[in-house]
């Protein structure tokens, strides 16, 4: 008897696409690796033509720079970074619980009135958010929270793309597992903090990364919300310490600033990125 051997076929792998995106990486990697260089590279180097894409003489200088310039002014760099630390931490933890505590009821509640409140929610986002600028700094004139912390703090605590984005991930939460929770004798609230709150773990890593960007990155609220200079945040003061004439004297230490002001979000992304596909899946968006 002969034995007969299927030749199985071998799925090659479309290294031609591999290809391309690797291409595409390298584009978009291509701003972040010219950032961390410019930072060690001596002033020399920086306005070099054409410019190199490495290092021949990597110095420290550039951030030994930076704290000059900043100790020469009236506040020192350490108040700024406390302000931006301070304020985007506590921003950000209140922004992800009220986004979760307003988006359970919309998720799992069958009170009337419930989908026309989302429907408002998810209208609220064709807005731009300079469109409430104006509005905003009336209310916070109005209640005299000018020049405070609660004046940067309060008006990023809500937001309709958080509520939006952990309604749509609790929708995928089974009914029947809150239920037994409530049959067992669990109130309301430990229901949300011992059941919710772990489950949409995702979610809210998720939305701790936007979150984050939106304050951390923040300008506009400390230059109209603050009159005193200890109250400024770290983006403000450095783009406000190297524009005018002295940024050619000082690109080295605004190439430091610049990498100190983004390392953060990138290790705080880098900390939370596996669960940013999976909540993306649950939410539905593409």
């Amino acid at each position: 008897m002969r034995l007969r051997f299927r030749r199985r076929k071998i799925k090659r792998e479309p290294i031609g696409i591999y290809i391309v995106l690797g291409l595409i990486a390298l584009v978009m990697i291509l701003p972040l690796y010219l950032l961390v260089i410019n930072a060690f590279k001596p002033l020399e180097e920086l306005f070099l033509f054409p410019p190199r894409y490495y290092v021949m003489n990597p110095t420290t200088t550039n951030f030994t720079d930076l704290l000059v310039a900043t100790n020469a002014a009236w506040i020192p760099f350490s108040r700024y970074l406390f302000n931006s630390v301070f304020i985007t931490v506590v921003v950000v933890t209140a922004h992800v619980v009220v986004a979760c505590m307003c988006a359970y009821p919309l998720a799992k509640s069958r009170a009337p009135g419930v989908k026309l409140i989302f429907n408002f929610v998810v209208a609220s986002l064709m807005f731009s958010p300079l469109v409430t600028n104006i509005p905003r700094y009336l209310i916070v004139n109005s209640l005299g929270m000018i020049d405070t912390y609660w004046a940067l703090i309060l008006p990023g605590i809500a937001g309709s793309m958080g509520v939006f984005l952990m309604k749509q991930f609790l929708e995928q939460v089974p009914t029947s597992l809150i239920e037994a929770a409530r049959i067992d004798g669990s109130s309301e609230w430990n229901l949300f903090w011992k059941l919710i709150m772990p489950l949409s773990r995702p979610a809210w890593a998720t939305l701790t990364i936007f979150a984050w960007l939106s304050s951390w990155n923040d300008e506009w609220s400390p230059l109209v919300f603050t009159r005193s200079e200890a109250m400024k945040t770290l983006p403000l003061a450095i783009h406000t310490m190297f524009s005018g004439s002295n940024i050619i004297a000082r690109a080295g230490a605004s190439a430091a600033a610049s990498l100190l002001q983004t390392a953060p979000t990138i290790m705080i992304f880098l900390f939370l990125q596996k669960r940013v596909i999976s909540t993306m899946a649950h939410a539905g968006i593409k």
